[in-house]
């Protein structure tokens, strides 16, 4: 095997992320090693934005791919470029580029904590009903930072939700390509 084992494992699971919560999917294992045809290189050169998550790119022209499979070896000479922190950041920059999942993710959290915060708000006042208030005030106070912690992440999530739309418009990528035949 040509990768560690921890490392294949978070690869895994950054191309699932991708293939579910991204406009794009990209094929687990996908080397960036490529061929292409002219049109393929014109239609990525044609792509004004500056951030490139190739990976992303490469799929999301949409030109019909074929892929040779080979194994995985370990390399012959030399060691790779690719820290496991410079690939965090990579898979990071590819999540950015191509999905909103975590904007929506942060809505959905927050609108979770302040649901729980009233939930937990009722338990506290039915148990100070039945048996008084024992702690003095606490739990509820904790109830009222969870719902206004809840509150700002929701507001988070719909600033950065407009903020994505900003900036997918800022890319100036084209609604859709051609293929010309030839």
């Amino acid at each position: 095997m040509g990768e560690p084992v921890v490392r294949s494992w978070f690869a895994r699971r950054f191309y699932w992320l991708m293939r579910h919560f991204s406009d794009v999917a990209l094929v687990d294992g996908a080397r960036d090693y490529r061929m292409m045809t002219r049109q393929v290189v014109e239609a990525i050169l044609s792509l004004p934005e500056a951030n490139r998550f190739t990976k992303g790119i490469y799929q999301w022209v949409g030109f019909r791919t074929k892929w040779l499979a080979f194994p995985n070896v370990a390399r012959v000479a030399g060691e790779t470029k690719w820290s496991f922190h410079k690939l965090f950041l990579y898979s990071l920059e590819g999540i950015m580029a191509f999905s909103t999942a975590p904007l929506q993710l942060a809505s959905l959290l927050g609108i979770l904590c302040c649901g729980l915060s009233f939930v937990a708000l009722f338990f506290v006042f039915m148990r100070a009903l039945l048996f008084g208030d024992p702690v003095g005030g606490w739990p509820s106070l904790v109830c009222v930072i969870i719902f206004f912690g809840g509150l700002q992440l929701f507001f988070v999530g719909v600033l950065g939700a407009y903020l994505a739309k900003t900036y997918i418009e800022t890319k100036r990528r084209p609604l859709y390509l051609i293929k010309e035949e030839k």
